[in-house]
């Protein structure tokens, strides 16, 4: 699979539905670069770093984190430099370490036929916090490129970070707006406080997880039409 080039700076290696991989992103800055997500499992991200370097572009320095799910996150001791979440994502993280310990990794394999995919062959599962935190919101510089990350109420989870890179007018969604994994639920409250802090970026392209990359008008059309 090859790495596509959404912006100037910014890249994603894109998301697989058989496994449940989601898009990885790749933002360039003059000075050093970071990655949205760190993949399903060390498979996932070496894939992605592999693709990485065919188009010649260096391994991520920092990989940000858009929420818990093991998807996108369950590769973070896999990754090249160090990794970045909000609070409560590092708290849910620790949270499915603790049960996957106590009730075995049975437990989380029954969870999706995409994740006993992900993990066929005995691949193990190894479970890991980010190395730095943050609670609201935190600006990034890679070197001329801003990055803007921050926490938003969001329908999916209740640790939805974006990713936002304003010199592109690119914001990165992670899952924010689908439904809750567990019950397919979708708060109409939490949506509209989504599409407000979407339209606050000034973003035109917004990139979801599980999709490809859609004007902002059309993600906030898709996110607000069952309501």
């Amino acid at each position: 699979m090859k790495l596509i080039r959404w912006t100037e700076r910014v890249w994603y290696y894109p998301f697989e539905q058989e496994r449940d991989r989601p898009n990885l992103g790749y933002i360039r800055g003059d000075k050093w670069s970071l990655a949205v997500d760190a993949g399903h499992s060390d498979a996932h991200v070496q894939a992605f770093y592999a693709a990485l370097e065919e188009a010649g572009l260096p391994l991520p320095a920092l990989t940000v984190l858009t929420h818990w799910h093991w998807d996108h996150t369950f590769a973070m001791h896999a990754i090249h430099g160090l990794s970045l979440a909000n609070e409560r994502t590092n708290a849910h993280l620790r949270a499915i370490r603790e049960r996957v310990a106590r009730e075995g990794v049975e437990a989380f394999f029954a969870l999706d036929e995409s994740i006993r995919l992900e993990y066929a062959g005995g691949r193990p599962v190894r479970i890991v916090t980010a190395d730095l935190t943050f609670d609201r919101e935190i600006l990034l510089d890679a070197g001329n490129c801003p990055v803007r990350v921050f926490r938003a109420d969001a329908p999916h989870t209740d640790d939805s970070t974006l990713v936002f890179v304003p010199g592109d007018k690119a914001l990165f969604l992670g899952d924010a707006a689908c439904d809750v994994f567990t019950t397919g639920e979708k708060d109409a409250g939490k949506c509209r406080r989504l599409a407000t802090a979407i339209r606050e970026t000034g973003a035109e392209t917004c990139l979801e997880g599980h999709w490809t990359p859609l004007s902002t008008e059309e993600t906030l059309k898709d996110l607000l039409a069952q309501l």
